[in-house]
Formats: structure tokens, sequence, C-alpha cells
């Protein structure tokens, strides 16, 4: 499943970086693709996430996490 969440405050690589490391860190995340362009953060998983979970990971990277962008099971 691939979610994508929109992120504030994101300018750099090290931006990226510190959110990726944050959210692949959360169980069950398989991937993270960052954006900081676009400010979209894309996770893969096994199962839908707990979006207040992938928040409190973005807080902690120092960014915040406005919303849900969008929701899209992977067809194998």
């Amino acid at each position: 499943m691939q979610t994508t969440y929109l992120v504030k405050g994101m300018t750099c690589g090290h931006c990226a970086s510190a959110v990726t490391e944050e959210v692949s860190g959360l169980p069950g995340v398989e991937g993270v693709d960052v954006s900081v362009e676009s400010g979209r953060v894309t996770v893969t998983s096994g199962a839908e996430l707990a979006t207040d979970d992938v928040r409190e990971a973005v807080d902690e990277a120092g960014y915040e996490l406005v919303g849900l962008a969008e929701l899209r099971p992977i067809l194998i």
C-alpha cells in the first residue's frame, strides 16, 4: 500500500533524510520517498499506517504533517 502525506517545512536534502529516517522506523514501513519540492512524502507499507504514528515520526524529524494527500493499494 502507498500513502502520500503532505509535509510542511522541508527545504533541502537534509530535511528529506531526516523525515525518511524517522518514518522508516515505523513498524510495517517498506519504503519512503520524499519530494522536498512538492512537500510530499510517499510511504510504502504492508498495511495501512495510523496517521497519528506518521505525524509523530514527522514531528520527531522537526517538520509538520499537514495531512493525507493520497491513499491507494499497490497492485502486484
